[in-house]
């Protein structure tokens, strides 16, 4: 097979998809591996890196999308991009099929095979391949040093001769992956650390990390998803959660945001009034920015100053640290093509709940069970 990689072009990708030690593993089973030009320049691994693995540079990037049978990449293709693929190259990548149908007819007219890594089911078998816990895990990490960097406090407790510093409280709504991330982050500085989740079940992982766990009595007692994500709540189980959130919020130094709905907005859990009770100088960092936010005054890609506090939407956090955010993504990345590579070919099992959940399109026809049940209501 000829595997190559294209350099990405979306607005702050600066990760690529394959690394210099994955493509000499690829290499040295008989596969062809094209890296464009410049492609690992961003996330500082160099086109001498990957010759020295085996692969070959290609300038060209119309012959590297026409020409390959595999094509691995972060970001999804552009619409003109999907026309120069050829009619059964398998692209693998973060789709985000549910908010990028056009795209995804786009693929199944043009005949390509493709494979979204943000719908790989989150089963035991498949954490090796799971692309967005190892990327949320970066971006908790990386929220708490941004919020540190903002706040015009000392994170820890700190004892000098002019006297005592307390500690700052840091918030964290939301102890999924990059939740927990932010937590243990968190507590490292010497924060003292309060989270939120809708879901009882994760209490146990909070108080593990050394955080206190804000418990709201719910109406529902199924608040997760199959895939461990949080379910949507009713509308009374949402205003006790913001009546107790709001309490919380406004004691906070650092508020960090995570919550996430698989296919939907980003739920609202930091309104405008929790940001006026906020006190001047203190940071909220909001995760689900590029989703609508999870704060009523988030805007994507930049800082608001509200009455001085300062809400942060950052974009693509991940790349921030691309150099390891492309190691884990290359690791996912190989743990599925073994999944799908027998004697050195891609092989569709269908029977197979990952193939199945990740397939979105093949042969021209859509594949994804979430799609054709979106499709069909």
């Amino acid at each position: 097979m000829i595997i190559s990689v294209p350099k990405e072009t979306a607005e702050h990708e600066r990760r690529v998809s394959l690394t210099p030690d994955v493509a000499a593993r690829f290499a040295k089973d008989g596969h062809e591996v094209w890296i464009q030009t410049g492609a690992g320049t961003a996330s500082n691994y160099t086109d001498k890196d990957y010759e020295e693995a085996g692969a070959q540079i290609i300038e060209d990037r119309s012959k590297l999308l026409g020409e390959s049978d595999l094509i691995l990449r972060i970001q999804p293709p552009s619409e003109e991009e999907v026309g120069q693929i050829r009619k059964g190259t398998v692209l693998i990548c973060l789709l985000w099929a549910l908010q990028h149908r056009d795209l995804v007819e786009s693929l199944r007219k043009q005949g390509v095979t493709v494979l979204a890594l943000e719908a790989i089911p989150r089963i035991s078998r498949a954490q090796s391949m799971d692309v967005l816990s190892s990327m949320s895990s970066i971006a908790g990490y990386k929220s708490v040093l941004i919020g540190s960097n903002e706040l015009d406090r000392y994170i820890p407790m700190m004892m000098t001769a002019a006297g005592t510093v307390r500690p700052s409280t840091v918030l964290v709504l939301g102890a999924g992956v990059a939740g927990l991330q932010a937590i243990a982050t968190a507590k490292r500085l010497g924060a003292v650390v309060e989270a939120f989740d809708v879901r009882p079940a994760v209490k146990e992982q909070v108080e593990s990390l050394g955080a206190k766990f804000i418990e709201v009595p719910l109406e529902e007692s199924d608040t997760e998803t199959k895939g461990g994500y949080a379910k949507e709540l009713s509308k009374e189980s949402q205003d006790k959660q913001r009546e107790m959130i709001h309490q919380h919020v406004k004691k906070a130094d650092i508020v960090i945001t995570t919550a996430l709905i698989p296919g939907k907005k980003a739920p609202t859990l930091v309104t405008k009034a929790m940001a006026d009770d906020m006190h001047p100088g203190a940071v909220v960092v909001d995760l689900a920015a590029e989703q609508g936010g999870n704060c009523e005054l988030t805007e994507a890609g930049t800082t608001v100053n509200h009455q001085g506090v300062k809400i942060i939407g950052p974009v693509n956090l991940p790349s921030q640290l691309a150099y390891h955010a492309s190691q884990l993504f290359a690791k996912n990345m190989t743990s599925l093509l073994n999944h799908l590579i027998k004697e050195g070919e891609l092989q569709w099992d269908f029977e197979d709940e990952i193939t199945l959940n990740t397939t979105i399109t093949h042969q021209g026809e859509l594949i994804s069970p979430l799609l054709k049940k979106e499709t069909a209501s």
